[in-house]
């Protein structure tokens, strides 16, 4: 079963718009993909005269984040691509102030859809979608909050519980760790996921936690010094695998991995493309795919088919929507196992748990 996804998001993905967007950011994962809804995407009904002009504001760290960010410009990229649209991507101030102007600003230029990379946007696209009711808005990683706004939301407690279980299959100490961006609701999904498989494998393993920032201070996504430092700790005190969900801090992971010999995992995009360093790359033994860049592309493709917006859309291991990266051949040899462990979740025979045991 996993195989099947491996191809589809390790080879498929990347060796299409993945190759584009590195050309023209720094790169990221990318390709197709289906909604678990069985209903249009989001959107909002196009006139098939009107030019299709796209609206994407990043999260903290902007274009070149090699990781979330990115992932979401690999799937505007493709919309540019395959659809023809006009695109215009902004970034926020470093500390996120100026969310809510970006998204008026697009509004104002005449881009419709427009998306918000990013739970931290949540409130600003609520006040803007009120005020432009005729444009359609997406928000990653927040539920919708008015007839024209699409949530679009990932199982990532299941794509980092297979994560956890190729890090305790193949870490030898027994010994790994979790680095975590920001320390809140959606970060701790990734925390319970990759905990509950590492116990699946091996349940006296020891996993160490490090969350850079407190909730609602969003610099831990752009952190890397701090990103090294947290997991130079786990290395130093005996974990030989640590997986990161920290965006750009995650950089900061692979040079710690880098310098003390060990491994770490990557996230959101395959960071073993993305990450340009050769010495990092070798670290990498896998990546958390979180298709970012399906969501943004399947959402503006329905858009442009005239669906509405209102609604969610959720991306699990049913439809690929997460997964993990193959990049490197460093977890083939566990393949059968994880092929396993993804079939459970899928056939509801595993309930990867959405918040940390403790």
């Amino acid at each position: 079963m996993l195989g099947k996804g491996f191809n589809k998001v390790a080879f498929g993905a990347v060796a299409g718009v993945l190759l584009m967007a590195a050309a023209a950011c720094g790169g990221s994962s990318s390709g197709g993909g289906t909604t678990a809804s069985d209903e249009p995407a989001a959107g909002g009904a196009s006139s098939s005269s009107a030019p299709l002009k796209v609206g994407l504001a990043f999260d903290v760290g902007g274009r070149g984040d090699k990781s979330f960010n990115d992932a979401a410009y690999a799937g505007l990229e493709k919309a540019k691509a395959e659809l023809g649209a006009d695109i215009k991507e902004l970034s926020p101030a470093a500390d996120g102030s100026n969310r809510g102007d970006l998204l008026r600003q697009l509004a104002d230029a005449g881009y419709n859809p427009i998306i918000g990379v990013g739970f931290a946007y949540d409130a600003d696209i609520k006040a803007t979608a009120a005020e432009y009711p005729d444009i359609q808005f997406a928000v990653i990683d927040s539920a919708s909050s008015g007839p024209n706004v699409t949530g679009l939301l990932f199982a990532e407690e299941q794509g980092s519980y297979l994560a956890g279980v190729a890090a305790a299959a193949k870490s030898k100490s027994g010994h790994v760790g979790f680095v975590g961006g920001v320390e809140n609701a959606l970060i701790k999904k990734f925390e319970a996921g990759f905990d509950a498989g590492v116990k699946s494998v091996k349940p006296d393993a020891k996993i160490d936690v490090s969350y850079l920032t407190p909730d609602g201070d969003f610099s831990g996504f752009s952190a890397p010094d701090k990103g090294k430092i947290a997991a130079e700790k786990m290395y130093q005190d005996g974990a030989d695998i640590v997986y990161h969900a920290a965006g750009d801090s995650g950089l900061g992971v692979f040079q710690a991995a880098a310098a003390a010999g060990k491994k770490a995992i990557g996230v959101d995009s395959d960071q073993r493309q993305t990450i340009t360093e050769t010495n990092l790359q070798n670290v990498i033994m896998t990546s958390m795919l979180k298709r970012v860049d399906v969501g943004v592309f399947e959402f503006i493709k329905a858009f442009q088919g005239g669906a509405k917006g209102g609604q969610n859309d959720t991306y699990d291991l049913k439809v690929d929507g997460v997964g993990l990266a193959t990049t490197g051949g460093e977890i083939d040899d566990i393949k059968d196992q994880l092929d396993k462990a993804k079939q459970g979740i899928v056939d509801g025979t595993i309930t990867v748990p959405t918040t940390p045991e403790s």
